[in-house]
């Protein structure tokens, strides 16, 4: 079984976690994740940790396919006024930046000690990440796309969805671990460059994931892939993304990146309640 170390804290992942997604930002594609002063953003942790959240995933730049594209300043600003909350009222809070850029990760990991680095671009979008996170020894998160939010929706040919991604993931394990990163999650992208059809692809073959010998996170709470199958928008998706939860948990998922964590929490007690079930 697994095992991370996020700060001073080491993680047993034998049991799966559960990550709940901040946005400090207008725009991300899901507007109930979208939290944009002190106290929506404290209300939403509070409410997190209570439910079970074992890390808080906060971001200052939507990744939504044709997001905006906007400066590492403003990234920083956004990202400061929400952790510096977060630090001084629920201090004991693990907290992971969603950035892919490492200007932003070393001003973060600086300034606030921040456990964790969740890069959507997978150390594409930016040379110096992973010497930012080794330089660091930060927890980091290895996640596969193409290209830019702008653009990555038009970079969905492959030969083969898993091989290639599995390939993509290897291949920079092996560049963090020269660099002396041991703490490494993969994420094979459920969403970013992917087709519908190729998002599925990836849920029904996960195990294969498994091989790569590192914890694995699926991030696929309320995204396209679930509401355009169901015919439905973001806002209704909870039931569908309990249902692909189950089976990520089920394909080797040790952690759930998720806006709605309760119901995420309940998804890892049913699912560990059959595992251990005689």
């Amino acid at each position: 079984m697994y095992s991370i170390r996020l700060g001073h804290k080491l993680f047993d992942l034998s049991t799966p976690v559960v990550m709940g997604i901040v946005n400090a930002t207008p725009d991300s594609f899901y507007p109930g994740s979208r939290y944009n002063s002190d106290r929506s953003v404290l209300n939403a942790v509070e409410k997190m940790l209570e439910d079970g959240a074992s890390i808080i995933d906060v971001g200052g730049y939507s990744t939504r396919p044709d997001a905006e594209e906007i400066t590492e300043d403003i990234e920083i600003k956004r990202l400061s006024v929400a952790i510096k909350a977060i630090r001084k009222h629920f201090p004991e809070a693990v907290i992971s930046i969603d950035t892919f850029r490492a200007a932003v990760a070393r001003e973060m990991i600086q300034e606030f000690e921040v456990e964790m680095i969740n890069d959507i671009g997978g150390g594409t979008l930016d040379e110096l990440m992973f010497e930012t996170v080794a330089e660091f020894d930060t927890a980091y998160i290895l996640m596969h796309t193409r290209g830019l939010p702008q653009n990555m929706q038009q970079q969905t040919e492959y030969t083969d969805v898993v091989a290639d991604v599995f390939g993509f993931l290897q291949k920079n394990i092996a560049r963090l671990r020269l660099l002396g990163v041991n703490d490494v999650i993969v994420d094979p992208g459920f969403g970013f460059a992917k087709t519908l059809e190729q998002n599925y692809t990836l849920l029904n073959k996960l195990s294969y994931f498994k091989q790569l010998g590192v914890p694995l996170l699926a991030g696929v709470s309320r995204k396209s892939m679930i509401y355009k199958l169901l015919g439905n928008e973001a806002k209704d998706a909870l039931n569908g993304t309990t249902a692909v939860n189950m089976l990520a948990l089920a394909g080797g998922a040790s952690m759930l990146r998720v806006h709605d964590v309760k119901e995420a929490s309940e998804a890892v007690k049913i699912y560990n309640a059959c595992t251990k079930a005689v």
